[in-house]
């Protein structure tokens, strides 16, 4: 049994249908153990676009970190997620945050295909605001407390992370 950190983010089209959809497939799998509300936040990196609602579920089950990996591909193939620009728009994203073994330790990797923990996951508020309200005792393998981490970020980038109670 692993357990993992998912992000979850969704530009294109129904937004919130996508990650509706992500999150209830993850539940129907067995494995969702929590999950944030849905936030509205502005894209990140160099290419404008429209933007995002984010959550973050919370999953354990039978995978290693491949397997959490395969399985983000899967979500994000099934809501027609297609990879043409780098940090682009999408119909959904999902990352693989950080995953935790059976016996509590971090996963930990630096294979391009999957760095864990999530490289840039510590300077992201789109990350961290969610997970710190779903989980307010995790720690970021090798960055330390998330609610640490958020306390860190500059206040503006924090403020962006906005709740969307449009979620039903």
């Amino acid at each position: 049994m692993t357990r993992a950190v998912l992000s979850l983010g969704a530009n294109l089209g129904d937004r919130a249908a996508a990650l509706r959809a992500a999150l209830t497939a993850l539940k129907d799998d067995g494995v969702l153990v929590a999950r944030s509300t849905l936030y509205e936040t502005p894209p990140w990196g160099p290419v404008e676009q429209p933007p995002y609602l984010n959550a973050i579920a919370v999953v354990r089950g039978d995978r290693d970190a491949r397997g959490w990996l395969a399985r983000a591909h899967e979500l994000e193939q099934a809501a027609g997620r297609t990879r043409e620009v780098r940090w682009g728009a999408r119909t959904l994203d999902v990352d693989v945050v950080a995953v935790t073994g059976d016996d509590g330790a971090p996963v930990l990797s630096d294979d391009p295909e999957l760095t864990l923990p999530h490289p840039r996951a510590h300077e992201r508020a789109f990350v961290l605001v969610p997970w710190d309200v779903v989980e307010p005792t995790a720690v970021l393998p090798g960055r330390g407390p998330v609610s640490e981490l958020v306390a860190a970020l500059d206040p503006a980038e924090v403020a962006a992370v906005q709740r969307w109670d449009h979620l039903h």
